[in-house]
């Protein structure tokens, strides 16, 4: 009676296990495209162990990047046309380069100054002058020179055989690792499409000529460029005009000088706004006796964050206060508030509103990147240029290099909200507001704090930067340590900006609301 159970079971995983492979094998030719039984056969031996599976594509060992390339494998592709141009390069220049181009063109450079003593040596002996010595030593010492430049240049022009080989052994065994990862390779890549069928499968006439012709043109390139050095200006100069960069200076300087001259309304009035606040921000950090500060921060980090961290800041406002740090602190936590606080402003309803835009949040993406990644000292000439130097110039300059990610990451915490929460709220009569304050906001907050929290670290990471505008503060006596070199100013001055963006991450990121 068992038997009779278990054998419809048997045949039914029979007939699945049937189906299966041949699926499998279908899905294989569909992928593969060319020599199918081949790639069937190779793809099983592979997927039967978890572990790497060697095996000999004889094509993928010939053609090299351009079968990985053609194959979609872009990441193998490269890595193996770097090796496989750096051993055509190897090879040509063995064989065909003029490997001791530098050095005779080093000894043609010597040989006009060394002329030019002789010339020297001699008048010196016609007019029997003190300095006969001076040049004899100079002319034999340049002779010396070149003769071991000739040796040298001797020496390299007979190791082109064994460059040629040691270039060659590195194409074999380039391509022995290319034909034995080959079929590893593309049965990953398999695996990826079984799950996403918009990976690109098969061998497309268009990415083999694409693939052929731009790994072509990189290894010929570089072959001709290292074997036949300065014969091909174009591959080692770029094509230019000095006219392009002096007509491109006069473009954007003439924009500025049009910016400033149309805008000085709109930037006195932006730098009065920063005044004022910064001005407010001094007032109680600066002027506002030191123990209600110091007790106000210690008591915020205690509702946030707990006893032990209200504990370090004590210990670290200590530290700022013996060391005479105080008064530089609290002005480096008003013109960092002042910076963080617009940012914060600006940039929470700014990431709220690109949230559920996609075209507007695209469109100001890149604004965002150029911000985030221009160097510090590049954008602070525009901003000396509208705003002056001095601290509101600074309050903006940190607010450029720190307010985005405030943005990004209250987007992408608003966009992790789950679609079926809002949906439960919104059936059961939510309003945007009500969804917005109750459902989106409190989930999102997470997200959101820790990009308040990196719009503060970045806008501490200005502080240096900004005294170079007239930023006062901490930053000005790291600045006065490195123009003086004076190690132990500049090392206690750091430590006490470390422990000021220590307290205020404490603050922010405190487990406590």
């Amino acid at each position: 009676m068992n038997d009779m159970q278990q054998n419809p079971l048997e045949a039914t995983d029979t007939e699945a296990a049937l189906a299966y492979a041949k699926e499998r094998r279908d899905n294989i030719r569909a992928f593969v495209e060319t020599s199918q039984d081949y790639y069937i056969a190779q793809f099983d031996k592979i997927g039967a162990s978890s572990k790497f599976t060697a095996t000999f594509n004889v094509m993928a060992g010939i053609f090299g990047p351009i079968w990985f390339g053609a194959r979609g494998l872009w990441s193998w592709a490269l890595p193996f046309l770097i090796l496989e141009t750096l051993a055509l390069v190897q090879i040509t220049r063995g064989l065909f380069g003029d490997l001791a181009a530098d050095a005779y063109a080093r000894i043609a450079s010597i040989e006009g100054t060394l002329e030019l003593r002789r010339q020297q040596l001699a008048a010196a002996i016609e007019s029997g002058s003190d300095k006969i010595d001076v040049y004899q030593r100079t002319v034999t010492s340049l002779e010396e020179a070149i003769g071991g430049i000739r040796a040298d240049a001797a020496a390299l022009s007979e190791q082109g055989v064994m460059i040629a080989f040691a270039g060659l052994a590195l194409l074999l065994v380039t391509k022995a690792v290319q034909a034995t990862v080959a079929n590893w390779a593309l049965e990953a890549r398999f695996s990826e499409w079984l799950s996403n069928r918009d990976i690109r499968s098969g061998l497309p006439r268009s990415q083999i000529i694409f693939t052929t012709l731009f790994m072509g043109l990189i290894a010929m390139a570089a072959m001709i460029h290292y074997s036949f050095p300065g014969q091909f200006t174009l591959l080692s100069e770029f094509p230019t005009d000095p006219d392009y960069r002096l007509e491109s200076i006069s473009a954007v300087e003439a924009f500025f000088a049009f910016c400033v001259a149309n805008g000085e309304a709109l930037f006195d009035f932006i730098t009065y706004g920063i005044r004022l606040l910064l001005d407010t921000l001094e007032l109680i950090f600066v002027s506002t006796p030191w123990i209600v500060i110091a007790s106000l921060i210690i008591l915020l980090t205690w509702l946030t964050a707990g006893v032990r961290a209200a504990v370090w800041s004590g210990a670290f406002l200590s530290y700022m206060g013996l060391l005479g740090f105080w008064e530089k602190a609290m002005t480096t936590l008003a013109l960092l508030g002042t910076a963080a606080c617009l940012s914060i402003v600006i940039g929470i309803p700014l990431g709220m509103f690109c949230a559920r835009r996609h075209r507007f949040y695209a469109f100001i993406q890149p604004i965002m990147d150029f911000m985030q990644t221009m160097p510090a000292f590049v954008f602070m000439i525009p901003v000396i240029a509208f705003f002056g130097t001095g601290k509101p110039a600074a309050v903006v300059t940190t607010m450029i290099f720190g307010g985005t990610p405030v943005v990004r990451l209250t987007v992408l915490g608003l966009r992790g909200v789950p679609d079926s929460v809002r949906e439960a709220a919104i059936s059961f009569g939510a309003t945007k507001w009500y969804l917005l304050t109750r459902v989106d906001l409190p989930l999102a907050s997470p997200s959101i704090r820790a990009g308040i929290n990196q719009t503060i670290m970045l806008s501490l990471a200005m502080v240096v930067v900004a005294s170079l505008i007239g930023a006062k503060g901490l930053g000005e006596d790291v600045l006065e340590a490195l123009q003086y070199a004076n190690v132990g100013q500049g090392i206690l001055a750091g430590f006490a900006i470390l422990f000021c963006a220590m307290i205020l991450d404490r603050i922010v990121q405190g487990p406590r609301k």
